[in-house]
């Protein structure tokens, strides 16, 4: 009996050893190594050692046995992201940027509806955006400057009304900017430079009122300037340059003394704007990774 007992005491104390290395559910886990391999994980800059508990890989974030971050910045991604990582339920802070990801966007990555921040900018992404994306209605930051991506901006996007940053930058969108953005009251940064866009700029982004930067210059937007833009009382940041307005009459309901930076195609109007060099302007497709990265 006591031999039976003793043999017991181990087996918790061995199980228990088994468990502590086993640090997060074997799912995720099994979901991590499917990213270590389709991004070619041994010649990552920094490789995981899968031998350790994934607590010690680089990177990882783990609260109650889940993973709850990955950032992976800059660290030499090469290859697709696979479709389960849209499994990992309780993924909060997502930041594969600046590496050389390729393929589409897994279109299950819609199901991370506890995703605060996804950072894939500076990538080689290329197709659509998923039609679902207003399913990340936690989404407080979406930021993927200079990518491939195609196709028009998707209509759900209006859905995130936590979003603070948007930052679609420097890649192949084209078609209307939805109306939809006008939705999202706590959006700070909009970038949308040097895409294909076309039509007017809406009406409804005079809703916009905490927006501090907004850049939409390269496209082939028309139109006027909508009156409503007086109401971007907290904007500091515009560029709408390098695109088709017909008038720009809109600006003159805006306060002159609000802009550190303002670049336009006009030219009879001269509002006397606050400016800078152009060489310490932050265009769209470096200044905002500048900035989050300093908060960091």
């Amino acid at each position: 009996m006591r031999k039976l007992i003793l043999l017991v005491t181990l087996s918790v104390f061995v199980w228990g050893d088994i468990v502590a290395m086993d640090d997060v559910a074997s799912r995720e886990r099994a979901i991590l190594l499917e990213l270590y391999k389709s991004t070619n994980g041994d010649k990552w800059v920094a490789p995981w050692n899968l031998s350790e508990p994934v607590s010690n890989w680089k990177g990882i974030e783990i609260k109650n046995n889940h993973v709850t971050g990955i950032n992976l910045f800059a660290n030499n991604l090469n290859g697709s992201l696979p479709e389960s990582i849209g499994e990992l339920e309780y993924l909060e802070h997502l930041n594969l940027a600046f590496n050389n990801i390729t393929g589409v966007l897994p279109k299950d990555i819609v199901r991370l509806e506890n995703l605060k921040v996804l950072k894939l900018e500076m990538n080689r992404i290329k197709g659509a955006l998923p039609e679902e994306i207003g399913n990340l209605k936690n989404l407080e930051e979406f930021s993927m400057f200079n990518n491939f991506l195609s196709g028009p901006i998707p209509i759900g996007f209006g859905e995130m009304k936590r979003l603070k940053i948007l930052n679609l930058s420097s890649n192949n969108l084209k078609g209307l900017i939805p109306k939809s953005i006008g939705d999202l009251t706590q959006l700070e940064v909009l970038g949308l430079f040097e895409n294909n866009l076309e039509g007017g700029i809406p009406e409804e982004m005079g809703r916009l009122v905490k927006l501090k930067e907004l850049v939409l210059a390269n496209n082939q937007l028309g139109g006027e300037i909508p009156d409503e833009f007086g109401q971007l009382a907290s904007l500091k940041i515009l560029q709408i340059q390098n695109n088709r307005f017909d008038s720009f009459k809109g600006l003159e309901m805006m306060d002159k003394n609000q802009f550190l930076v303002f670049d336009t195609d006009e030219r009879d109007f001269n509002p006397k704007f606050k400016t800078l060099d152009f060489d310490k302007t932050r265009m769209a497709d470096t200044k905002f990774e500048d900035d989050i990265e300093e908060n960091e």
